[in-house]
């Protein structure tokens, strides 16, 4: 009954001319259905959240006005707050999704060519198109088997073979496995030799895997060198900038203080306005959005896409915030004896 209601209620957020889409993306996910009670449970939460943040933060202030200008302000922040938690909470979402998507197609463009291997034996053996598909079915091919058994099932219950493929090659953004079923599938049109075709497909997979293998044995050094950079070099120079602004502006503060008690003092000077605080702040989110961008840059130097480095910034955030507590220590304390009380 619980799961009806917000089943129901996600629904009832999801426009009918765009379900058909969200299926579709949900389906390149590995999802046979679009999880509509996720979505309602999402929207209690998000509300959740966003009546917490109105009570504990806006509440007190907003009280203090007259009962009308409260009532409006009232609806204008909790729909404003309410918009933004949902546009968080559905960009994370989104997010997860199209690195589970990234991840499902790299998978089977990893297996491609040891399927299609098993398809070409097949053919060889005297099987039909057909037939060579479903027998080369195994299940250490994972995701390809499945999406492969969805083409069988489609072409048995009367589909066409080149329908079917087709729209599997055109459900994930993958070139190589693009490439590959539209050459099955004009060799297929014309009445040909497929085995020849997957023959030569195979060996195309396989020169292409070793040239990026050797792509990126080639950037390797490219790649450690951004690494120690990031991890070790970059908090260690922050950890430095902030002894010398401690230092200096503890100067600063005490030459001030002395000055402006002077009553023959032809300069004044004042307090720095940003406090050690405020630039131990600024090094963290500096050094959290170098490591992110590094990340990626690592990765489109790997891999050619940017969503492959998702995995190395939680590496780098963790790696580069502890070096740098780290050498703000150890530099505190060397250089402790000459910092201005």
């Amino acid at each position: 009954m619980e799961l009806f209601f917000f089943t129901t209620f996600g629904k009832a957020f999801i426009p009918k001319k765009f379900r058909p889409g969200l299926r579709y993306f949900f389906e390149k996910a590995g999802y046979d259905e679009v999880p509509y009670h996720t979505f309602g449970i999402l929207f209690w939460i998000a509300a959740a959240i966003t009546y917490l943040i109105y009570l504990t933060q806006l509440y007190r202030s907003l009280s203090l006005k007259g009962p009308l200008v409260f009532f409006v302000l009232t609806i204008i922040v909790w729909t404003a707050l309410m918009l933004v938690v949902v546009f968080i909470v559905g960009g994370a979402g989104y997010f997860w999704l199209n690195m589970r998507i990234y991840r499902r197609t790299k998978e089977m463009e990893a297996k491609l060519a040891d399927y299609l291997t098993l398809v070409s034996t097949s053919l060889k053996g005297g099987y039909s198109f057909e037939r060579a598909l479903w027998a080369a079915i195994k299940p250490e091919f994972g995701i390809l088997a499945r999406e492969i058994g969805l083409v069988s099932k489609r072409v048995m219950t009367g589909n066409n073979v080149t329908e079917a493929l087709r729209e599997f090659s055109r459900k994930y953004e993958s070139p190589e496995l693009r490439r590959s079923i539209d050459l099955i599938i004009g060799e297929l049109e014309s009445g040909g030799r497929v085995v020849d075709v997957i023959d030569r497909t195979i060996g195309n997979l396989k020169k292409t895997k070793a040239l990026k293998e050797e792509m990126t044995a080639a950037t390797l050094t490219y790649m450690i060198f951004i690494g120690a950079l990031v991890m070790f070099v970059m908090p260690v120079l922050f950890a430095l900038s902030f002894v010398l602004f401690n230092t200096i502006s503890g100067f600063i503060g005490n030459l001030a203080g002395s000055m402006s008690s002077s009553p023959v003092a032809m300069i004044q000077l004042r307090e720095p306005g940003v406090k050690a605080s405020d630039f131990k702040l600024f090094s963290v989110l500096t050094m959290m959005i170098i490591s992110t961008s590094s990340a990626l840059i690592i990765s489109i130097i790997e891999k050619g896409d940017m969503r492959a480095g998702v995995k190395y910034i939680p590496m780098f955030l963790t790696s580069s915030i502890i070096i740098y507590f780290l050498s703000l220590r150890l530099l505190m304390g060397i250089f402790g004896g000459i910092l201005p009380s």
